[in-house]
């Protein structure tokens, strides 16, 4: 008979319930009651997440935040809250999922370093990363010795020591990434000092973390500790051995273009999976090996970006806030009481924040870097993040770390990540670029026509590249002119994935992620428009990657319209054309893009609705044949458009026609009450419009341009004229007609303001044709609010020899 003093352990969990009609509770079930976890879990912190985002916080901050939300220190208080939803019967299984997902986050944040750029780290960086990693260092062995005198005593020296150094050394690299991204900070020298400097300290913290792990074993003879760091050199050393070689063999059978092997997908997971189990065995932790085999798989190529797509969503947006939960639940903020508890707190926040500014500030001084960029970087690496918190759940899991300095420190980490981005934006703010004084040519129509037309053109996928190669062989004009400039300006989405940093990489090596001059392929049919174009058309071709959110990626396309110079900025539709000959909206954000840009740009302004001008590849100049219809009612948008048409008529392929609309007598009585309150300025553009007409009238007989003047007097007659030249290859059409025949398109919804009246016209359902429409916004001084330099980070492009010089 068993005694008065047992304890009766409950029976383990089964899996799945029998339902609620049998009698049984879906809660005292494991697979039920994580689904409810996991769903709970990313409710909140995408809530927390949506809140904290106007104060422009990374995510991570948010799911820490709901972490400690969950545990004892707010909801978890509420002991029925806690037992229904996070037992202490389903810790373990809550755990191993956290766990077995930030195994393979940490694999992906492997696959973000990129040893050869941190082998390429400059002196500079090289120093601020090593100064940013020992001076924390030194310090939090101080820290370590204050704690261990206060409120952690009994606990060994050693393993102590390194945990706290690691704890205030670390800067968290994919945190720090997210945050430049987001100040437009990537590609200034200040990002890049930060982000070399970040690599280089993740990879020690891991070498660091590796030594406390071992330091912190349980055993009892001291040879343990080394043992465990020899085995762990020796895995590394085998993995560097091994790995690359096989994974260059997979790359190689990975063709670009073509889906990745499953098997090999599947292989690459599971190595993963037994570097965890080794290292694990080994007694350092299973995220050591499993970062180890991230940083060894070979980014070039498009297996890499497979894995990550394969992994991240499903890792990063279920199981990872799991962790995020499970370190909530340890963390009591409640154990800080007194005030010893909270001096202590101010000291660990005083001393990782000081250790870190201070050693960057003075390294960076010492390189000669400006006070403020080097105060700048101070900040930047002060930065918290994931591998923070792993660093301490470990230290508590090995009983270095007790309640209270586990809650201390987690709070550091918070508070540190927390106050980066408010301080670096006011701190940190270059002087402003005065507009540059010989950016003169800022439209098409100019009074030297034979100088070098610059254009912007932006493209979202390669699927806008055909057409818009083929209006740029259109645009070139004839050798007598300077030529054409084209700035081929890939416009990527910067979001929360951790492929936002493989995204940048690619970026800085190749200046646009499917430009490899290295690894040119015949396959890549990208690469072979734009060496075609470049090399038998007199085009300069340069090629530009632009990472922005889509809320303010317009800035970027402004910004770097201005630096360059350009004429014009041409802009992909938002919609697609479908098999059926309609337009699908491709993404309606980036519909408000290109609003802004109009809104915005430094120069004219081309929106282009792609209907597949001259096929579904780029036409050498000898093969095109294209019909291009100018329709022009009058205003200084049509005359962009007229100017935009003549230079398209140079080219021996190309014939263009005017469409002239005369408005009647009828018409034109109602103009006269629309212009009578600026009457001067009407007078001024109908002579424009009256002189650009005449003077192609002039134009020789033989000549590839010509006009047809056609009398309306309603909107019904300027829809069955445009549609007697439906059958051209391109519409060219100013953006706002401003004439006497455009009154009677005015008035009505438009369901694309930004097309104008005759875009819309043209792109409405109940207009049938094929061709292709260019909408022309000419740039106005007046009216034009256009954004300088300084306000956009620089965009990462080639080097200066590849193509047009650097101006």
């Amino acid at each position: 008979m068993a005694s008065n003093g047992t304890v009766k352990c409950p029976g383990p969990m089964k899996a799945t319930s029998d339902g609620v009609f049998q009698g049984e509770n879906p809660l005292d079930h494991a697979l039920p009651l994580v689904i409810v976890q996991i769903v709970f879990v990313v409710i909140l912190t995408r809530l927390l997440a949506f809140l904290l985002k106007p104060l422009r916080q990374p995510r991570v901050i948010a799911e820490i935040i709901g972490g400690i939300l969950l545990g004892p220190s707010a909801l978890g208080r509420n002991k029925e809250f806690l037992n229904t939803i996070f037992p202490a019967t389903s810790l373990t299984v809550l755990d191993t999922i956290a766990n077995l997902g930030l195994l393979f986050f940490l694999f992906l944040v492997g696959l973000e370093l990129d040893l050869k750029s941190i082998r390429r780290t400059g002196k500079r960086a090289l120093c601020i990363a090593l100064s940013g990693i020992s001076v924390p260092f030194i310090i939090g062995i101080g820290v370590s010795y204050v704690l261990r005198k206060t409120i952690t005593p009994g606990v060994k020296a050693a393993p102590l020591f390194v945990f706290m150094g690691v704890a205030l050394s670390i800067t968290a690299f994919p945190v720090l990434a997210r945050i430049l991204a987001e100040l437009k900070l990537l590609t200034t020298d200040v990002g890049r000092m930060a982000m070399s400097a970040a690599a280089v300290n993740d990879i020690a913290a891991w070498i660091l973390l590796a030594l406390a792990i071992a330091l912190s074993g349980t055993g009892r003879s001291p040879l343990t500790s080394l043992w465990v760091l020899l085995a762990g050199s020796g895995f590394v050393v085998a993995c560097v051995l091994i790995v690359p070689p096989v994974f260059k063999w997979m790359a190689v059978r990975c063709p670009e273009g073509e889906p990745v092997n499953e098997m090999y997908v599947c292989a690459t997971l599971a190595t993963v999976l037994a570097a965890g189990f080794c290292t694990d065995a080994i007694g350092i932790h299973a995220l050591f090996g499993a970062f180890v085999i991230g940083i060894l798989i070979p980014k070039d190529g498009p297996f890499a970006g497979a894995l990550v797509e394969k992994v991240e969503d499903l890792v990063s947006g279920l199981f990872l806030p799991l962790y995020f939960v499970s370190s909530g639940l340890k963390t009591d903020v409640t154990t800080i009481q007194g005030a010893q508890s909270w001096g202590l707190l101010v000291l660990v926040i005083a001393t990782a924040c000081f250790g870190k500014i201070v050693g960057t500030l003075v390294v960076s001084l010492l390189c000669r870097i400006p006070f403020q960029e080097a105060i700048t970087l101070g900040f930047l690496m002060n930065t918290k993040g994931l591998v923070e918190l792993i660093v301490l759940n470990i230290g508590k899991d090995r009983k270095v770390l007790n309640d209270q300095t586990f809650a201390i420190c987690v709070l550091m980490a918070i508070f540190t990540t927390f106050i980066t981005t408010p301080i670096v934006v006011a701190i940190y703010k270059p002087a402003k670029q005065a507009t540059r004084a010989d950016y003169k040519q800022r439209t098409i129509e100019r009074k030297d026509p034979d100088s070098q037309l610059r254009i912007m053109a932006c493209f979202h996928s390669q699927w806008n590249i055909p057409t818009m190669l083929n209006l740029i062989e259109a645009s070139r004009g004839t050798e007598k002119r300077e030529g054409v400039c084209v700035y081929a300006l890939h416009l990527m989405e910067l979001s929360e994935r951790p492929s936002a940093i493989l995204m940048v990489h690619k970026a800085r090596k190749n200046g646009l992620p499917f430009w490899n001059k290295l690894q040119q392929s015949d396959t890549n049919q990208v690469v072979v428009a734009f060496e075609a174009i470049r090399q038998l058309s007199r085009v300069f071709i340069r090629p530009m990657t632009a990472i922005s959110a889509l809320h303010n990626m317009h800035e970027d396309i402004c910004a770097s319209a201005e630096r360059k110079r350009a004429a014009m900025i041409i802009l992909p539709f938002h919609k697609h054309q479908r098999i059926d000959g309609s337009l699908d909206t491709t993404r309606n954000e980036f519909r408000w893009v290109n609003k802004r840009v109009l809104d915005h740009a430094p120069c004219s302004v081309g929106i282009l609705v792609d209907r597949g001008l001259g096929g579904g590849a780029h036409v050498s100049a000898s093969n095109v044949s294209s019909t291009v219809t100018i329709l022009f009612f009058g205003g200084s948008d049509d005359r962009e458009a007229i100017a935009y048409g003549a230079r398209m008529a140079e080219h021996p392929g190309i014939s263009v026609t005017i469409v002239y609309f005369i408005a009647s007598t009828e018409i034109a009585a109602q103009s006269v009450k629309v212009d009578i309150n600026d009457h001067e300025a009407a007078i001024t553009s109908e002579t424009a419009d009256k002189m650009i007409i005449v003077g192609i009238k002039k134009l020789p007989e033989d000549s590839s341009i010509k006009v047809e003047e056609r009398i309306v007097s309603s909107a019904k007659e300027i829809v069955e004229v445009v549609k007697e030249f439906s059958r051209c290859n391109l519409f060219v059409v100013g953006r706002m007609p401003d004439g006497p025949a455009a009154v009677a398109l005015m008035g009505g919804r438009a369901e694309c303001p930004e097309l104008g009246p005759v875009g819309n016209l043209l792109t409405s359902q109940d207009f049938s044709t094929s061709a292709s429409v260019l909408v022309v916004q000419q740039y106005d001084s007046l009216k034009s609010t256009h954004f300088t330099s300084s306000n956009s980070k620089k965009i990462a492009e080639l080097p200066e020899g590849e193509s047009e010089t650097e101006t």
